[in-house]
């Protein structure tokens, strides 16, 4: 029987967190009893017209099963998976133990997406990638409408 993650450390020692979620979305809020809203969650952006300029896109990233300091950041690449259109600043991340959640909200502003493609995010934890996924940028068609995938 395997033990839990918790009982293989010992106290006061660092446990690299779980990248419980990561989503895009339009703004975020939060409440006076700390809970987050998120606003406008995508995967997806279309424009009849490029470059297209985009005024405020968020990153809400949700770590958990961690214990200590972190450091997290994002960026956003081109759809050659190799140039960085956007980077983030270093975020902190502190867990005091393995029950509690660290939640960043990360503000990018006036984003110019110069073409249609699949851009990508990532968010990485001391320099280790730990989650990429895609963001479409797409052409709308003529009626305004957004094409089916």
């Amino acid at each position: 029987m395997a033990l839990p993650r918790a009982a293989c450390y010992k106290d006061g020692m660092q446990i690299s967190p779980d990248l419980q979620s990561s989503l895009l979305c339009d703004d975020v809020r939060q409440e006076r009893n700390g809970k987050f809203i998120l606003i406008g969650l995508f995967d997806a952006l279309w424009s009849s017209n490029f470059p297209l300029k985009v005024p405020r896109l968020c990153i809400a990233t949700r770590w958990c099963s961690g214990q200590g300091q972190f450091t997290q950041h994002s960026r956003i690449l081109h759809p050659n998976r190799k140039d960085v259109l956007l980077e983030g600043k270093p975020m902190p991340v502190r867990l005091q133990d393995e029950l509690h959640t660290a939640t960043n909200v990360e503000f990018f502003m006036n984003i110019e997406f110069n073409e249609t493609g699949i851009y990508w995010i990532e968010v990485l934890l001391e320099d280790q990638l730990k989650l990429t996924y895609p963001l479409r940028i797409g052409l709308a068609q003529k009626d305004g409408s957004t094409p089916r995938p």
